[in-house]
C-alpha cells in the first residue's frame, strides 16, 4: 500500500472515530441535561417547592454550563482532549448519582446544577467543535452540524427513557442510573489514545492540500484580542438572546402540555419527538449554511421558531394533535439550529490556537441566557399561574437574535 494512501485511510478512520465519539458524548451529556423538563413535575410533587425554585436548579445548571464552556475551551487549548473528557465525565457521574440522594435545594444547586452543568460543558460542543474543525477542514459546518445534532439524539432517546424510569423506579433511582451510564463512558474515554489522535490531527493539517485557516480569518488571535471585536460580541448576543427564547419554553413544555389536557406519556413523547426533529433541523441547517448565506439560513430558522411559539400558545385554547404536531415540527426544526451556523462561522473567523477558548467564552452567553429564560419562566408561572408572558418573552428575544445576523457585517457576510 502506498504511504500517501495509507495516510489518507488512517486520517479517514481517525476522523470517523472522533466524530462518533463527539456525537455520543454530546447526546449523553446534553440529552440528559434537557430531560430536566421530564423530572420537573416529579421533583415538584416530592418537595412541594414553588415552580421558580425548581426551575432555578436548571438555571444554576445552565450558568455553570456557560462558565464551564469558557473553562472547557481554556482547558482544551492548554491540555488537549483527555483533560476535558476525564474531568467532565467524573463530574457528570458524580452529579447524577448523588442527585438521587439529595433532599435540600442547596445541595441540588451544588450537585445537579454546578457539577452537572460544568461536566456537560467540559465534554460538550466546545471540545467537539475544535476537534471536528481539525478533522473536517473542508466540510466544517456539516461535520459540526451532525455533531450538534447529538443533543437532539439525546433528547429523543433519553426523554422517553427518563419518563419510563421515573414511572417504574421513581425519579431518584432514574438519576442514579444516569450516573452509572456516565461512569461507563468515563472508562471508555480513559482508554482512548488521545496523544496519538492529536498527532494525527497535526499531521493531517500539514499534509492537506487545503489550508485549515482561511485567508480572511483572524488567525491565531487570543481570547483577549477577540474580546475587542464586534464579531465576538455579536456571536455572544445571538447565543444569549436565543437561549433565553428557547429555554423559557422548552423546560416547561411537558408541564404545559399536561396542563392543557395531554397525559404524561403523550407530553413526554412530544418532548422527545422535538428532540428527534431537532436532529433533522440541525443537520440540514449546517448543510444549507455551506451552500447559502448564513444569515438567510438563520432567518428561515427563526421563522420556524416564531411559528412554534405561536402554535404552542394557541394550544391552550384549542388542544389538539394537529397544533401539537405543528409545534413539534417547527420548534424542533429550529431549536439548536443556530448552533452549527455560529460554530462554523467562528471556526472560520477565529481559526487557530485560541478557537476553543473564544468559542467557550461566547458559550457563556448561551448558558446565562438559558438560565435567565428558565428562571424567569418559573417566576412568571408563579406570579401569573400561566405561560403567556413566557411565550411573549420568547418571541421578543428570538427577534433580537435574528437581528444580529443582519446588523453585524462580518457575521452577515462571512
Amino acid at each position: 500500500m502506498k504511504p500517501n494512501l495509507a495516510f489518507r485511510q488512517n486520517k479517514t478512520w481517525t476522523a470517523i472515530f472522533v466524530f462518533t465519539f463527539c456525537l455520543v458524548t454530546i447526546a449523553a451529556s446534553r440529552g440528559m441535561g434537557e430531560t430536566y423538563g421530564i423530572f420537573l413535575l416529579p421533583i415538584t410533587e416530592t418537595f412541594g417547592w414553588p415552580r421558580a425554585n425548581i426551575t432555578s436548579i436548571y438555571s444554576v445548571y445552565m450558568v455553570s454550563f456557560g462558565i464551564g464552556s469558557l473553562i472547557s475551551g481554556i482547558l482544551f487549548d492548554r491540555y488537549e482532549p483527555r483533560a476535558n473528557y476525564t474531568i467532565g465525565f467524573i463530574l457528570l457521574a458524580v452529579s447524577y448519582w448523588f442527585a438521587g440522594q439529595l433532599n435540600s435545594i442547596i445541595y441540588l444547586y451544588a450537585i445537579l446544577g454546578v457539577c452537572g452543568g460544568g461536566g456537560a460543558a467540559l465534554v460538550g460542543i466546545v471540545p467537539a467543535q475544535s476537534l471536528l474543525s481539525k478533522c473536517f477542514p473542508q466540510k466544517r459546518a456539516t461535520a459540526i452540524a451532525f455533531a450538534y445534532a447529538g443533543q437532539g439524539v439525546g433528547i429523543m432517546l433519553l426523554a422517553p427513557a427518563a419518563q419510563l424510569a421515573i414511572e417504574y423506579y421513581q425519579w431518584r433511582l432514574a438519576y442514579q442510573l444516569a450516573g452509572y451510564g456516565f461512569l461507563a463512558i468515563l472508562l471508555i474515554s480513559i482508554l482512548i489514545p488521545w496523544n496519538r489522535l492529536t498527532k494525527s490531527f497535526k499531521a493531517s493539517k500539514k499534509c492537506s492540500n487545503f489550508p485549515f485557516n482561511s485567508l480572511d480569518s483572524k488567525t491565531n488571535i487570543s481570547l483577549i484580542e477577540a474580546l475587542k471585536l464586534p464579531e465576538f460580541w455579536g456571536f455572544f448576543t445571538i447565543f444569549f438572546t436565543t437561549a433565553i427564547s428557547i429555554f423559557s419554553i422548552s423546560l416547561q413544555t411537558v408541564a404545559y402540555l399536561i396542563s392543557v389536557g395531554f397525559n404524561k406519556f403523550d407530553a413526554a413523547f412530544a418532548f422527545g419527538t422535538v428532540g428527534m426533529v431537532t436532529i433533522i433541523g440541525i443537520t440540514f441547517t449546517g448543510i444549507l449554511a455551506e451552500k447559502f448565506p448564513p444569515y438567510i439560513v438563520a432567518s428561515m430558522s427563526y421563522g420556524l421558531t416564531f411559528i412554534g411559539i405561536s402554535t404552542l400558545a394557541i394550544l391552550q385554547f384549542f388542544p389538539n394533535w394537529f397544533l401539537l404536531t405543528t409545534f413539534v415540527i417547527s420548534f424542533g426544526l429550529s431549536a439548536g439550529a443556530r448552533g452549527p451556523i455560529i460554530t462554523a462561522q467562528m471556526a472560520k473567523i477565529f481559526a487557530g490556537k485560541g478557537l476553543a477558548s473564544i468559542f467557550g467564552a461566547t458559550s457563556v452567553g448561551n448558558g446565562c441566557g438559558a438560565a435567565i429564560g428558565a428562571f424567569l419562566s418559573g417566576v412568571i408561572f408563579d406570579i401569573t399561574g400561566g405561560y403567556n408572558f413566557a411565550f411573549l418573552m420568547s418571541f421578543c428575544f428570538s427577534l433580537i437574535g435574528l437581528s444580529i445576523f443582519w446588523l453585524i457585517p462580518a457575521i452577515k457576510n462571512n
